[in-house]
Formats: C-alpha cells, structure tokens, sequence
C-alpha cells in the first residue's frame, strides 16, 4: 500500500510471502526521495510485542539489504530461515523530534509463513506411485481378457475338427449377437470345407441359420438355436 503525506510515500506492496525453512526470504519496501530526518526500520509484530529484525545504524546477522546504501529502497533479506522467524513484519518510517523519535509511516504488513518442502515431493511421489498401479492393473486385466478369448477360440476351432468324429461343438461357439454367430457359421463353413478334401465319406457340409420363427408359444427373450447340415456317404 502507498501512504502519502506532506509529499513523503512508502510503498510495502506484499501482502503475504510464503518461505520454507533453510531458504531465504525477501521483503520488500520503498519509500520516495522526499523524506524527513529518521531512519527506516524493519519490525516484526505491532505494538508493546514488536521487535526489531532491520535498521540502518545496527547490525544483523541473517539480514542484509538488497540494495546496499539506497535511500530509497529499504528491501531485506533474511537468510536461512527458521520457524520463529513466521509473523507479520512492517517496514516503518520514523522522524526525530524534540521527544525522540516516533513513528511518520509505516507500510500495511507482510505476513510471513512457512511451508513444509518435503510435503509437495511426497505428493508427487504417491501420485506417481498410483499411476503405476494403476497401468500395471490394466495390463493385467487386458492380458487375462486376451488369454480368455484365446482359449474360447482354441475351443470352437477343435469342435469343427471334431466333426469327422461326430463329437459335439461347443455351444457357446454358436451363440451370441447375431454378428458373432455369422462370424463362427463362416468359421465353421470353411473348416467344414476344408475337411471334405480329406475326407472322402463327406460329400457336402453347410451351415445355415435359422430363419426367424414365428414366436407364438416362446417364452419372451427365448434364443434362436441354430443348426448344422452335413450330408454323408451311405455304407
């Protein structure tokens, strides 16, 4: 915020900084060219508690300005911070008097707290950790599906080489939507084909589904069968 008066202005534009332990924290604070005798001081709290962090005339060891020397910039930086150093601080002008000094303006505040720097990466590392479980789930599930599929098509594909045998087809090769139906009367039709070649009692083999019945006496959602015509030769 700015406050102006008698042409004088100081400017503490940060409202909160947030810092972890160990790290350097900056504040920061300007004032105009303009300015009555007294020096400007950094305090940390308000009222009978406050206390000094910066001034012109002492020395501090973990705070230094950020630009040396100026009249204008009276910026800090506090190195290394600790846990105690969490608080709200006001950069302040003061001017001398026939009493003393007292206090001509001072900045809004900047409330400084303190973040624990281990707390993002532990975030990101479960993130991460439950990405990976989660990739290795859907490979397992995708594997299994597809080692599933591949033992019902090993199944319907031994029934039609069973037929020379006259050894039943499974049934859930035949069953299904309709697409899936076609899809194994066309797979059954060509092995089917493929074995009169080298059997000479088979003459003719088809597959065929059955046309659409009339539903009278069928239970409601009753499935449509579907049959297989193969013609041998007689002894």
């Amino acid at each position: 915020g700015a406050q102006t008066g008698q042409g004088f202005e100081l400017h503490q534009p940060q409202d909160k900084v947030s810092v972890a332990a160990g790290d350097t924290l900056t504040l920061t604070c300007t004032t105009s060219a303009e300015s009555p005798p007294g020096p400007v001081r950094w305090l940390k709290g308000w009222g009978s508690g406050n206390k000094t962090v910066y001034e012109q005339t002492s020395s501090f060891p973990r705070v230094t300005r950020v630009v040396s020397g100026s009249n204008t910039d009276f910026s800090i930086r506090i190195s290394n911070v600790h846990p105690e150093d969490a608080g709200t601080y006001y950069c302040v002008k003061f001017s001398k008097s026939l009493s003393g000094e007292e206090v001509f303006r001072r900045g809004r505040g900047t409330e400084v707290s303190l973040h624990d720097t281990a707390l993002v990466p532990s975030m990101v590392a479960a993130a991460v950790m439950l990405f990976l479980l989660l990739l290795l789930g859907l490979f397992i599930f995708f594997m299994y599906r597809r080692k599933h599929r591949g033992e019902a098509d090993s199944q319907c594909l031994a029934g039609p080489a069973a037929l020379g045998s006259l050894l039943p087809i499974p049934p859930w090769c035949c069953g299904g939507t309709p697409s899936t139906t076609s899809d194994g009367v066309n797979r059954l039709r060509a092995l089917l084909q493929q074995s009169t070649k080298d059997d000479n009692n088979i003459h003719y083999a088809d597959l065929q589904p059955l046309p659409v019945a009339p539903q009278r006496g069928r239970s409601p959602g009753a499935d449509r069968s579907e049959y297989a015509s193969i013609r041998i030769a007689a002894h």
